[in-house]
């Protein structure tokens, strides 16, 4: 099980990063996933994180149509932001291994290519 959230994770990663650089950068810094990725394999934890969402609330403000004979009032809303809680899965060694590769791809870039993105 643990095994597949790797994979998963590592996908997703490489798909975001696949967004960013040079194809060489892509390149060094993919390899150095791998790398790293077995080096410092994820270790996963159940932690209660703190999220926001946007709702909906009456401001205390109304409309009101008159249409005819008819009047019709609706209430004014405001979005504000609200905190809940909820339970992730979050990998804990993630900030050590993406600083790894982050300076694995800079070291393979500077000797191939004499700067840390990889750059011609």
């Amino acid at each position: 099980m643990r095994f597949f959230k790797a994979v998963r994770a590592f996908a997703a990663f490489v798909i975001v990063l696949s967004s960013c650089g040079t194809p060489e950068f892509r390149a060094e810094r993919t390899h150095c996933e791998a790398e790293w990725l077995l080096k410092i394999p994820p270790v996963y934890r159940h932690e209660t994180v703190t999220k926001f969402r946007s709702i909906e609330r009456p401001s205390g403000e109304t409309i009101c149509e008159t249409v005819g004979k008819t009047t019709k009032c609706k209430p004014v809303m405001k979005t504000i932001s609200e905190p809940y809680t909820t339970i992730e899965t979050v990998d804990i060694r993630k900030t050590q291994r993406d600083a790894q590769i982050a300076s694995c791809a800079a070291r393979a870039c500077t000797a191939k290519y004499g700067n840390t993105k990889c750059e011609r």
